[in-house]
């Protein structure tokens, strides 16, 4: 007699704690605001007569690059100038000519916007002490990555290893970057895992894959102040931007949005706590 799955109770819970973290790189470790794509992005445009505006060029943040260009040529206006300054509809032809334009100016900005997000390295260090790997991804290709891991090890810090989303078959939101860490890493489970990032898109990533989700609303794609524009203000706009920011993350279904980075190790204790206790993201 065949037995049907309804006659066993057993259910593998994992409850050991958090093996890994994976985390994105521009608004999330580095790069406060995420400006490097940002600038590129809004140069790459003015330079074709389309005066795109910021907030057009954050909505795809997240994606592989040339899916955020073809992202951003199907919106309304800028379709509308792209045709006014070509006298054609923008076609996948003008996506990867856009897209070989995009390489060096985006290599520029990562160096320019080159700086660590303020308290990262002590989170490293509180991580790594408890055996914690960490992962990245990223929607850059590998050569703009290269820049960045560059960047990343003269100011101290270098991932355990990294995935971008031109090694996968489909970037985000689809899970494949983040599970491609997981494998690179030799970690079995991904409710051990914690997916960090700055993007809804990010976000949502983590979730398809099963993981741990945390937003980070100040130092990231919800915010896109560099950290000299906010560090400027005053304690009452800054108090109105988080609070926006916080929300904005928080309607990705994150399971916690933090200001930062910095906040990363209270989290990370609150996770282990829960998974001790049998409860699965």
């Amino acid at each position: 007699m065949i037995a049907t799955a309804t006659h066993y109770q057993y259910t593998r819970r994992y409850t050991g704690p958090v093996k890994a973290v994976i985390c994105d790189w521009a608004g999330t470790t580095i790069d406060f605001g995420s400006r490097a794509p940002i600038i590129a992005f809004l140069e790459l445009f003015k330079k074709h007569g389309v005066m795109a505006t910021e907030a057009q060029a954050r909505e795809p943040m997240g994606t592989e690059k040339s899916v955020h260009i073809r992202q951003m040529l199907v919106m309304p206006e800028i379709s509308e100038q792209w045709k006014a300054a070509k006298g054609a509809e923008p076609v996948e032809a003008d996506v990867q000519a856009l897209y070989e334009e995009f390489l060096p100016l985006q290599l520029a900005t990562i160096r320019q916007c080159g700086e660590l997000i303020p308290g990262w390295l002590t989170t490293v260090t509180k991580l790594r002490q408890q055996g914690i790997q960490l992962g990245g991804n990223t929607g850059y290709n590998t050569e703009m990555y290269g820049q960045v891991k560059a960047v990343a090890k003269e100011l101290g810090y270098e991932a355990d290893v990294n995935v971008c989303a031109t090694e996968v078959s489909k970037g985000r939101p689809y899970p494949y970057m983040a599970q491609a860490v997981m494998e690179k890493l030799g970690v079995l489970e991904a409710q051990a895992c914690i997916k960090v990032d700055d993007t809804e898109t990010g976000i949502e990533e983590g979730l398809n894959a099963g993981m741990w989700t945390v937003g980070v609303a100040v130092s990231g794609n919800a915010n896109g102040l560099s950290l000299a524009q906010w560090d400027a203000l005053n304690a009452e706009t800054k108090e109105s931007i988080r609070l926006k920011a916080h929300r904005q993350m928080a309607l990705s279904g994150a399971h916690y949005v933090i200001d930062s980075v910095a906040d990363l190790p209270a989290v990370v204790d609150n996770i282990n706590a829960r998974l001790a206790a049998g409860q699965q993201p």
